[in-house]
């Protein structure tokens, strides 16, 4: 095989979060008196990690530690219940797994959704399949694109960075990649568009979940 393993983003490469996110991040808003967001907007602030999603939901001149740590512990409840009112694997994701599955393609995730959360999401959205690491943002950990987090995954996965094939929908992900010296492929279902992936360096864009085989499997580009 080309590629030993892949790794994946979860939210906007797996699941379609931005509904669920919006609105709990919405509400965490509304409830202090600052303006909400429609729901599109969330696609350019989610991504990097709660606290940065809730700095770039708030207003510029607002966003001070205090007001920034208040809104963070309001979304998380609000998000604590409703994660999954809207929250589901993308058209083709299922079908993506089985195939990896049976082509015995080791699978990893990484997240900078907070790792509580990937756990609840991976368990309970993405649990008939079998992903050897889960990780999401913890403390002391640098969240992606430092690629702490991509070593973290090879190491305990017991492969070399180059062994794995990165797919992610976002900037970030692709410099994590980049960074950890996986082979990073972009997402055109999820949050951002093909211009952004291409610029921070996607070698690849794929426009359905299926197209990622060819790339995993024997007929591979590397």
């Amino acid at each position: 095989m080309p590629f030993k393993a892949v790794l994946f983003d979860l939210d906007g490469t797996l699941l379609d979060s931005l509904r669920d996110l919006a609105d709990s991040t919405n509400e965490a808003l509304a409830a202090v008196g600052f303006p909400v967001h429609p729901v599109d907007a969330y696609r350019y602030f989610v991504g990097d990690g709660i606290e940065m999603l809730i700095r770039r939901a708030l207003p510029p001149d607002d966003a001070d530690a205090a007001t920034v740590a208040g809104c963070i512990a309001d979304m998380r409840a609000r998000y604590a219940e409703r994660w999954a009112d809207h929250t589901r694997p993308y058209a083709g994701v299922a079908d993506m797994l089985d195939h990896l599955t049976g082509m015995n393609v080791p699978m990893a995730i990484l997240s900078n959704k907070p790792d509580d959360f990937t756990h609840k999401h991976v368990d309970h959205l993405l649990g008939r399949w079998r992903f050897r690491t889960v990780l999401g943002q913890r403390s002391g950990v640098p969240p992606k694109p430092d690629p702490a987090g991509a070593f973290e995954v090879a190491r305990e996965m017991g492969l070399a960075p180059p062994d794995f094939l990165y797919l992610g929908d976002t900037a970030t992900d692709m410099k994590t990649a980049l960074s950890a010296g996986m082979y990073p492929v972009g997402a055109l279902w999820g949050f951002r568009e093909a211009a952004e992936l291409t610029a921070a360096g996607a070698r690849h864009l794929i426009a359905h979940p299926l197209d990622l085989l060819p790339l995993a499997g024997d007929s591979g580009i590397r």
